[in-house]
Formats: structure tokens, C-alpha cells, sequence
């Protein structure tokens, strides 16, 4: 499987990809782009803002706040001309099958 995130534009979202496989979900050791937490990032030209929606493997992750944060300072890092908008939900909810075949190999190695 590979990352599934929903975007409007596949050349900006391959950069925020990247730079998102640097924040790390520290209870698991994996990215937060492999671990299937990025939904959805949608790039807002005229407005100048990026909106990306993710989730949490739980609602009472107690890391939340620290992963939303560094969601957001990665993405204002790559695009700092730009509005960072995170917006995080829980519907969907997270799964095991949505981590990435390199996050599984990752996980399992």
C-alpha cells in the first residue's frame, strides 16, 4: 500500500509528503505520513494556505498535541510563504491497515 492522501495538487503534496516522513509519532517510531495519520492536504493558491486534515491512532493519544505541532512547523518550514491550517479528526477513525507498506515493513522489521 502506499501513502493515500487525498490532494489538490500532486506536485506540492509529494514535498509535504516528504517533509511530513520526518515527524515522528514517538509512542510508535513511525512517520505520521506512513503511519496513515495525513488525510487529506489541500493547497489553497489564492489564500495562500495550506489545510491539511490528519488523525491520531487514538483520541487520547498523549502525544497529540506535540504530533499536531510538528505537523505544523514541518509544513510551515517547506511552505513558509504560506497560512498552515491542521485540522484533526477522528472520523475516520485510524486503523492498522492504513499505515503504508514501508511503515509495515518498518513496524515488523
Amino acid at each position: 500500500m502506499v501513502i493515500n492522501i487525498k490532494t489538490n495538487n500532486n506536485l506540492k503534496s509529494t514535498i509535504a509528503i516528504a517533509a511530513l516522513q520526518g515527524v515522528i509519532d514517538p509512542e510508535i517510531g513511525l512517520n505520521v505520513a506512513d503511519l496513515g495519520l495525513i488525510y487529506e492536504i489541500d493547497f489553497d493558491e489564492p489564500e495562500k494556505k495550506i489545510r491539511t486534515t490528519m488523525t491520531l491512532t487514538t483520541q487520547f493519544c498523549p502525544m497529540g498535541e506535540s504530533i499536531v505541532g510538528n505537523v505544523t512547523q514541518a509544513m510551515q518550514e517547506i511552505f513558509p510563504e504560506d497560512a498552515i491550517e491542521v485540522n484533526l479528526i477522528f472520523d475516520p477513525p485510524w486503523t492498522y491497515e492504513m499505515i503504508s507498506e514501508e511503515g509495515q515493513k518498518f513496524l515488523n522489521g
